[in-house]
């Protein structure tokens, strides 16, 4: 965004904070409603304009004539519109807001689009009219009118709540994130989902990549923009406030009924669920859930508790045969030896395709963890020939606590060999052991008990031998100790219940 513009956003925000409001969530939550009234009344002013010029009656009106008594106060339901309401005195606004909108976007859920079912626990927490008056004002100077402006704003407001120190696993980086989306190259047919949506941010660039490369296809008629719209992008997230600033972040990059849902993805409610061609996801992990409460068909794929094996398991349940996954998990999994780990890993090349590893820096995700991390590229019931590996060794951005720009990346690197791997004269096929990119064949993985640890392939130069660092074998320490941990805190948990495990 330009100087001006984040210049805006900053003032709507210290509004905010200098009104009384200090959590940096509860800003957002605020702002999202704000931005979803106005959006309404931006849709009713489409219809309505759409209406005027082919002399039919409105089609799909958010605010029909009459009177509006959802609320303490019976109000037309004119008044109701952010066009109207905004020039109201700063008292009269309050109350329409406080006594007659929220009550109104709340009940909006039976229209059946799940950003408008995330809104029914909507709640105005604005504490006086006058921070109201000011922030509608600020939020009707910034141009919201197409969709890149938007949701750069809204973006660039979900990075202040990740600079904030709050919620910041939500936060994957944008070019991480455009990095996974162009290797994986969703099209127009792909059915899309995120079982760990948090803010929707691996959805949302999708979205992006397909207006970039398939607009014509998805807006070629009506079904079309329908299906672009209404079924392609899922996201699922166990928390309430995550889905529904994940709607209002699709809303507002133009996907208006993504379907956004609070939910536990790994919780026996929601087994059986499957059909999607494509899993982009970057789950939490070193973590661990109730036993009692994982579906289980996970279960059968690998007993465990450990939410990053669990993800995976999923992912693979909820793909349909041949469809594609990417998903960043911790080094724990590459190398971890306890029989869950090694089980999942030999599922993956065994029984499905597992197409690659992208080993990241350790700090890609500084400051809210320093832990080694990879992205996995594979398909379900796929088969497992030649697994490539990349050894990412700069993302763009220092690897420190501050994460700043820096020129030394390796992501368009990347990006470039991996989509020379389906030429017959790509290098990649050629590489040695020595270079930052190779293919290690399934044989010689399953030889070395389903290890996928960059470091166990990698040689020196001019040497036959396989070289370790001693960084790479402190990250693996780092990674049994949590696997260690993890162990000893849920046998710890066992003994305290009296199980006998």
């Amino acid at each position: 965004m330009n100087p001006e513009l984040k210049s805006q956003v900053d003032k709507v925000w210290n509004a905010f904070w200098s009104g009384g409001i200090a959590n940096p969530m509860e800003v957002i939550e605020q702002i999202t409603y704000l931005l979803f009234i106005k959006r309404l009344d931006d849709l009713q002013l489409l219809a309505e304009r759409k209406a005027n010029t082919t002399g039919r009656p409105i089609e799909n009106s958010v605010f029909p004539d009459g009177t509006d008594d959802s609320g303490r106060r019976p109000r037309p339901y004119s008044d109701l519109r952010w066009s109207n309401f905004k020039n109201f005195s700063a008292q009269e606004m309050y109350d329409v807001l406080d006594q007659n909108v929220f009550p109104f976007i709340r009940g909006l859920g039976a229209a059946g689009s799940s950003f408008a079912t995330n809104m029914k626990d909507a709640r105005f927490t604005i504490p006086t009219a006058a921070l109201l008056s000011k922030v509608v004002d600020l939020l009707e100077d910034i141009p919201m009118d197409d969709r890149d402006t938007k949701g750069d704003v809204y973006e660039y407001m979900l990075n202040k709540l990740a600079t904030a120190g709050q919620n910041g696993q939500f936060r994957t980086t944008r070019p991480l994130i455009k990095l996974i989306v162009e290797m994986m190259a969703p099209g127009p047919n792909d059915r899309i989902v995120d079982p760990a949506a948090g803010t929707a941010g691996f959805l949302v660039a999708a979205a992006s990549y397909l207006y970039e490369h398939h607009g014509s296809e998805i807006h070629a008629d009506s079904i079309s923009r329908s299906r672009f719209s209404r079924d392609t992008f899922t996201g699922f997230d166990s928390d309430n406030s995550m889905s529904r600033i994940g709607s209002m972040n699709m809303l507002l990059h133009g996907v208006d009924a993504a379907t956004m849902e609070r939910r536990d993805s790994l919780a026996e409610d929601y087994a059986g669920e499957t059909g999607y061609s494509m899993v982009l996801a970057n789950p939490p992990f070193a973590g661990s859930v109730d036993h009692e409460s994982i579906a289980k068909d996970l279960l059968a794929v690998v007993s465990t508790r450990k939410t990053e094996l669990l993800f995976i398991a999923l992912i693979l349940r909820l793909l349909r045969n041949g469809g594609r996954a990417a998903v960043i998990v911790p080094e724990g999994v590459l190398v971890g030896a306890s029989a869950a780990n090694v089980k999942l890993r030999r599922t993956l090349i065994d029984k499905n395709g597992l197409i690659a590893v992208v080993k990241l820096p350790s700090g890609a995700f500084k400051p809210y963890t320093g832990v080694s991390t990879a992205i996995l590229f594979f398909q379900k019931a796929g088969t497992t020939r030649d697994v490539w590996f990349y050894d990412v060794r700069a993302d763009g951005m220092t690897l420190d606590d501050k994460r700043l720009p820096t020129t030394a990346n390796d992501l368009p690197d990347v990006l470039d060999r991996w989509r020379s791997l389906s030429q017959t004269d790509s290098r990649e096929h050629e590489r040695s052991r020595e270079d930052q990119s190779f293919l290690v064949p399934r044989d010689e993985i399953a030889q070395n008990g389903y290890d996928l640890s960059f470091a166990r392939y990698r040689r020196v130069a001019h040497t036959g031998q396989t070289h370790r660092s001693v960084a790479d074998l402190m990250a693996e320490l780092e990674g049994f100790e949590r696997e260690i941990a993890a162990d000893l805190n849920a046998l710890s948990e066992a003994v305290k219940e009296g199980s006998s495990t």
